[in-house]
């Protein structure tokens, strides 16, 4: 590395651009090809199935929208709040729904359900009904998708909403009571106000996590941006129209955004209070405390223990048939594709955090920040921005070494796993970035300082003084981009090498041709991948206050 200051930061600020600019590729892909012509393709598209996506995505997002918003901004409140029987135990267990991806879900509570099913079977034996005789709610449609997805996705508003509370000054909250306004009130009029940035932001994720599934509605039969994207490629072959479905999806994605950033910069809640107390919950009595328990209770039952009890027991049923050797190279296959994607997203953010911390000029943050964009931008789209121009590189080197060397090179990018892990880099840095630059940055500056004073160089600093201090934030971040491959699906399927499968992928391809029991193990091993960093997170933010209780009953 050059010995200049002036040399490092320009290579530091250049390497930094160049990878963003690469990271950014699938999203610049996908843009540029709003602008090629697909023919009649996309006119039938508009005529026929493009009202539909729109209708059925905006619907999807609302039903989402108020299921997430009740359930997360309430069980946020009662469990910050309130004292009552297994409070302690709810606060950490309302965050067990995250390790359930949605189409997992939806295939389990579909056997459980469906009419050959337990639930319905025993209705038919203890009332003598048959076919025909009663009615019963149809889950695969736009309204039982929206109840999945909401099911999984409310511990985002949960999380932060939660994390909101309990960092509010307890003398705001005290000097509402002192005006005369009850536990109710105060949580109405002052509380919520002042949580709404965290709360609006926890919504806008649980948003873009509902426009980017695609296993939920494909399996439902519900036509959305996502499961139009795989029919007009796939079934059409065309991949311009497929980008231009991307770009629109994309559209949907920066609105919601833009929407976050926009109240965020709108709102005029304010702490006027420095000092932090002791939180003292209100203490629930009698129906209150039972009814609290109860509802807790019914809502982790509904978003993990019911469903996990039943994937155990399709496991158990089919263990000697499935649990053979082709699963267990699934496992293989899914946690080194986790493990290299996990690896080097966690490598490349503390690369781009150190260096920010190191630079922080305006060139370098912004390149930074449009690194960890990918977050945003939904598997499908990634998928369609990966495979464009990784297959016109692998088709021009191969015609050039067919014309030089009478030799084919084949697919060595777009057919291989290097086109999946680049998508997983490029979805999930943004996870890993932003757990490293949060633990960087509570680390003093002194301690650069003290490390310069030692005659260390940046990257010694780095691997001497940081890294061991951030030993907590590093293995976060590797757990939770972990697990996020894990579970991701349309981008896998789409970008999978021939006869290469993950757990995510055989899961989907068994519900489909619904054959539920033999997809249990691999949606079980998944599940189970994600409890840890569950935990893990609950832990982080249950430890920022302290609490006391009081015996006030709102």
């Amino acid at each position: 590395m050059p010995d200049s200051p002036r040399q490092q930061q320009t290579l530091i600020s250049t390497g930094a651009v160049l990878l963003a600019l690469l990271l950014a590729l699938p999203v610049i892909v996908v843009v540029s090809y709003v602008f090629v012509p697909t023919g009649e393709i996309w006119s039938h598209l508009a005529a026929t199935v493009l009202p539909d996506y729109i209708i059925n995505s905006l619907l999807l997002m609302l039903g989402v929208a108020i299921g997430t918003l009740l359930i997360g901004v309430s069980t946020g409140w009662l469990t910050s709040m309130c004292q009552f029987p297994g409070r302690g135990l709810f606060e950490w267990a309302l965050l067990l729904p995250m390790a359930m991806p949605a189409y997992i879900i939806a295939y389990t509570y579909t056997g459980m359900l469906d009419f050959s099913g337990p639930v319905q079977t025993t209705l038919r034996e203890l009332t003598g009904w048959g076919f025909g005789d009663y009615y019963f709610p149809d889950l695969r449609s736009i309204e039982g998708a929206a109840i999945m997805l909401t099911l999984v996705l409310y511990p985002y508003v949960y999380l932060l909403s939660r994390a909101a509370f309990l960092n509010q000054s307890i003398c705001v909250l005290d000097a509402s009571r002192t005006l005369g306004n009850g536990p109710w009130s105060t949580f109405l009029f002052v509380a919520l106000p002042l949580a709404r940035p965290a709360i609006i932001a926890g919504l806008s994720l649980a948003l873009m996590e509902t426009l980017a599934d695609f296993g939920t509605v494909q399996y439902f039969g519900v036509s959305t941006f996502t499961t139009g994207i795989f029919r007009t490629w796939f079934g059409m072959g065309s991949a311009a129209a497929a980008a231009q479905l991307a770009a629109g999806l994309m559209g949907f994605v920066m609105i919601l955004i833009l929407v976050e950033r926009y109240s965020r910069r709108r709102a005029r809640y304010h702490h006027t209070s420095r000092r932090h107390q002791d939180i003292h919950r209100y203490s629930l009595r009698g129906m209150r405390a039972v009814a609290a328990s109860g509802f807790c209770f019914g809502i982790v039952a509904l978003g993990f223990l019911l469903p996990a009890t039943q994937l155990l027991s399709w496991t158990v049923s089919v263990a000697d048939q499935v649990l053979d050797a082709r699963f267990m190279g699934l496992v293989t296959n899914s946690l080194e594709l986790a493990s290299y994607a996990a690896v080097l997203a966690l490598l490349l953010a503390l690369l781009l955090a150190y260096s920010q911390r190191l630079f922080p000029g305006k060139v370098l943050q912004g390149a930074v920040r449009l690194a960890g964009m990918g977050y945003a931008v939904p598997g499908p789209v990634i998928a369609v921005g990966v495979m464009i121009p990784f297959s016109f590189i692998d088709n021009s080197i191969d015609s050039w070494a067919r014309s030089n060397f009478d030799i084919s090179t084949g697919l060595m990018l777009s057919g291989t796993v290097v086109a999946v892990v680049f998508a997983y880099l490029t979805r999930f840095l943004g996870v890993s970035l932003q757990t490293v630059d949060s633990g960087l940055s509570k680390i003093t500056p002194s301690m650069d300082e003290a490390g310069r004073s030692f005659g260390y160089g940046p990257l010694q600093i780095l691997r001497q003084v940081h890294v061991p201090m951030l030993k907590g934030s590093l293995l976060t971040a590797l757990l939770l981009v972990f697990v996020d491959v894990l579970k991701e699906l349309p981008a896998t399927l789409i970008l999978r090498p021939f006869n290469f499968n993950t757990l995510a992928v055989r899961a989907y391809e068994l519900a489909s041709d619904e054959r539920l029991a033999e997809a249990a193990p691999a949606a079980l091993a998944i599940v189970a991948a994600g409890i840890l960093p569950v935990i893990l997170i609950s832990w982080t933010i249950t430890r920022t206050r302290r609490v006391a209780v009081t015996r006030d009953t709102p």
